[in-house]
């Protein structure tokens, strides 16, 4: 009778320590919805961005992916990011999709412009550069390594 009584108390314990981890993980992480405006910003391509990836200015998280869909009419790929809203934006800010490292995790760099008109909530972010893969770089610095031609220098 006491090896139950002793298993069901190591049983509470593990739920306990189990349920402190989890609630450090979502405080950390801030996985909870943020107030704030959403803003749309088309690319060519977004190269592995999901929901849930961050916005950053100035490497400051000012933001979250709240939508990656298909625009039907180009085929571009629309992304949609809900900002905080004490973040106001201007409209010639521009949009870029960057990772953290090599390897990291994709993220939406925010480049803020000098104009005084502010984007406003459901608006659009119409600066943007399209995510370059490392594949793309590297094949772009063998291509200019070999003058252009795809070949080797003679």
């Amino acid at each position: 009778m006491g090896r139950h009584a002793i298993e069901t108390v190591m049983g509470a314990a593990v739920l306990i320590v189990a349920g402190v981890f989890v609630y450090f993980a979502i405080n950390t992480a801030q996985v909870g919805t943020m107030s704030g405006y959403e803003v749309k910003a088309a690319f060519y391509t977004i190269g592995g961005l999901s929901k849930g990836s961050d916005v950053r200015l100035s490497g400051v998280k000012v933001g979250t992916v709240v939508d990656a869909g298909l625009d039907p009419k180009n085929y571009d790929a629309m992304v949609t990011l809900r900002l905080a809203g004490d973040v106001r934006l201007p409209k010639d800010t521009v949009a870029s999709i960057t990772s953290s490292g090599m390897l990291g995790d994709k993220y939406v760099r925010l480049e803020p412009g000098k104009d005084t008109a502010m984007i406003a909530d459901g608006g659009q972010i119409t600066h943007t550069k399209d995510y370059r893969s490392l594949e793309d770089q590297v094949g772009e610095i063998i291509f200019l390594a070999t003058g252009g031609t795809g070949k080797g220098n003679p």
